[in-house]
């Protein structure tokens, strides 16, 4: 862990938004080992099917479906897979790799904790389904009926959901440096890059859903039902508040005007209850009229904005 709480050596990682965001964060990594509730037709299977429509079975796409996914126990698992992708994206920025998305490294051992309950809770629900296991597999003999194979069933389902994390590096190995101090430049540019690419898609995706959140408020302020206003849910808010606070932990200060629309759009409901939105016309106006202005900025944002301009020191290797 210690290596990747080290700062990048180069003092110049300091003077820009994507050397900040490499000296702020991690890389970290999510992966799931999940049960496999839908499985092909046997080519016999499928050619047995496509009689019945007069096909060749080769030429039809088939499967099966093995439990019912719509079944407590088994909702309660992929709930806990829902809440944890919902926590690593909460918390992390998008990287330009799959699979990887920026952490910061103050919050590591916050993030650990959390995926360490997550997971506790994870093995708890998928004990409990275990012990419905028998009831799904008769339910699915009944449903499937000559497509039931008892060979499609595993004896427990203990072990065969699972979640695990990592935070791998993604600078280029101090070895490299030794061996091949060319190719060693040539990792520290495209990591450069790639965190040039980061912060880009960090605006992109804090637009996009600052966008959403207000245009989605707005729509429910000005607009009526059979005269009335339209139904109002203190989600509205309380969702642009944890956006507010999200943005403000993981923004790396990198577009002025996306700033000040943030700031804009928090001023506009600040202090605002809910309660007043629905039970004050003059209040849900004004909220609706100033956010209207936000979106509207928002939009030629997201749509004039070129991406941006790197200038870089070839010689020195320094941004």
């Amino acid at each position: 862990m210690s290596a990747l709480l080290d700062a990048p050596p180069d003092a110049a990682f300091v003077r820009n938004p994507s050397a900040r965001l490499r000296t702020m964060m991690a890389a970290v990594r999510l992966s799931f080992t999940w049960f496999g509730v839908r499985k092909s037709l046997t080519p016999a299977q499928k050619a047995l099917a496509a009689e019945s429509f007069g096909a060749e079975g080769e030429y039809l796409s088939a499967g099966k479906k093995l439990i019912d996914t719509k079944h407590p126990a088994f909702r309660a698992v992929t709930a806990i897979r829902g809440r944890v992708q919902s926590v690593w994206k909460g918390m992390t920025l998008p990287y330009p790799e799959p699979g990887l998305r920026l952490l910061r490294r103050d919050q590591i051992e916050r993030f650990d904790s959390l995926m360490t309950d997550l997971r506790a809770e994870l093995g708890d629900e998928v004990a409990n389904l275990d012990t419905h296991f028998a009831e799904l597999k008769a339910t699915a003999r009944n449903r499937l009926g000559q497509l039931f194979n008892p060979n499609d069933y595993p004896g427990s389902l203990l072990g065969l959901f699972g979640m695990e994390w990592d935070f791998p590096s993604v600078e280029p190995p101090n070895y490299l440096q030794q061996l091949s101090p060319e190719i060693y430049e040539q990792e520290r540019q495209r990591i450069a890059g790639r965190f040039d690419e980061a912060v880009r898609l960090a605006e992109q995706a804090f637009a996009e859903e600052l966008s959403k959140l207000v245009a989605h408020l707005t729509e429910r302020l000005a607009g009526a039902d059979d005269g009335k206003p339209k139904v109002f849910r203190d989600s509205a808010i309380n969702n642009l508040s944890e956006f507010f606070e999200r943005f403000k932990t993981l923004n790396v200060r990198s577009n002025d005007d996306l700033d000040k629309l943030v700031a804009q759009a928090q001023s506009v409901v600040r202090g605002v209850a809910p309660q007043a939105l629905r039970d004050d016309r003059s209040v849900r106006e004004r909220v609706a009229s100033q956010l209207t202005a936000v979106q509207a900025s928002l939009d030629g944002l997201m749509v004039d904005r070129p991406r941006r301009r790197i200038i870089r020191d070839t010689m020195s290797g320094e941004v």
